[in-house]
């Protein structure tokens, strides 16, 4: 399905971006990989860094419809990775969130209608589902933004389809990487909350994610992996046991916008989600604008269903963090002192 195709990355020089290079750089899939990001030093460190004839840079934002329109010319596939996602930034400028990751969003969507692009795959978050900080609300309204534009895009068109993936671990602002420097730094390791909740997830198997919408997605799709799940405090004890590192631990207590545990599946959601094995396919709400399915015609189930959450999904102890923390390439090379390729953010 890939082979002699065009993908295009927003945000391409982000740890998703790097991630995609690993896995497709060197195979027959995609003739070429479009890397669309705003910052310069970035691409070229990746450019010098990579050599490759395959990948093709574009300087734009995705703020500007513009300068995603012209990098869009000839492109089949999209994955839009472009956003603002760090919740304090997110907290103080909202509306800068919002200017990326609503209407960039638009843009990257209205640039493929117009190019006829074969599918557009856009990334969301867990944070998105019940949102309670800015960069939650302005990714949940991405996520209708997309949905809205596919029920007026005809399907024989450009399919537009969402995932939804919580924390990818050792990504770029992540902890993993803060607990590594904590630890050779002999500092005390913070924590927000010991029996705070988070899914685990690495880049690649976002990867993964991401390409099974691409082969199963219809129009106004969301995927959501089956993703294991830990608490901080046995995350930060697995770091120190696989270093041998024995820091103290500084509980910090819940910073602003922060939950105890993430939802990947809303109640409403689990309610129409489809079992695909290691995903859940939810469908599209194509209610049109009749009131009667809003205000008068309920859902009798809804509320014996419950949410997919950090709690409640499969939990990993300190042994089992340690098996997938082991995964990771930034601590099989920080660690285990591998010379592997790391995912740059």
């Amino acid at each position: 399905m890939l082979k002699n195709k065009t993908l295009l990355i927003t945000g391409g020089t982000g740890s998703f971006g790097h991630a995609v290079l690993h896995r497709f750089l060197n195979t027959d899939h995609f003739k070429e990989i479009r890397i669309f990001s705003r910052d310069e030093k970035k691409q070229d460190d990746m450019r010098n860094q990579l050599k490759s004839d395959k990948l093709k840079f574009y300087i734009g934002d995705v703020r500007d419809f513009h300068s995603v329109e012209k990098a869009m010319h000839g492109v089949d596939y999209v994955f839009h990775a472009a956003a603002l996602k760090q919740v304090p930034s997110c907290e103080f400028f909202p509306l800068e969130a919002t200017k990326t990751n609503v209407f960039g969003t638009q843009n990257v969507i209205d640039a493929a209608v117009v190019n006829n692009v074969t599918k557009v795959i856009c990334l969301s978050t867990d944070k998105a589902a019940y949102p309670i900080n800015a960069m939650g609300i302005s990714k949940a309204l991405m996520e209708k933004v997309a949905v809205a534009a596919s029920r007026a895009i005809s399907n024989d068109k450009t399919t537009v389809c969402l995932t939804r993936y919580g924390n990818v671990m050792a990504s770029r602002g992540s902890v993993i990487p803060l607990f590594l420097k904590q630890i050779k730094e002999g500092n005390e390791l913070t924590i927000t909350d010991p029996n705070m909740t988070r899914f685990l997830m690495s880049l690649d198997e976002a990867v993964e994610l991401v390409l099974f919408a691409f082969e199963n997605g219809n129009q106004g799709d969301l995927f959501v992996n089956k993703a294991p799940a830990g608490t901080i405090g046995d995350l930060a004890q697995a770091l120190k046991e696989l270093c041998n590192a024995d820091n103290p631990v500084k509980v910090i207590g819940t910073r602003h916008g922060e939950k105890l545990y993430e939802t990947l599946c809303t109640r409403e959601e689990m309610i129409k989600a489809e079992d695909m094995g290691d995903f859940y396919r939810i469908p599209a709400d194509n209610r049109d604008l009749n009131y009667a399915q809003y205000f008068s015609e309920g859902e009798k189930d809804i509320s014996l269903i419950e949410d997919y959450h950090s709690h409640n999904t499969e939990q990993q102890g300190v042994e089992g963090m340690k098996k997938l923390l082991l995964k990771l390439p930034l601590i099989r090379k920080e660690v285990l002192g591998e010379d592997i390729m790391q995912y740059p953010g």
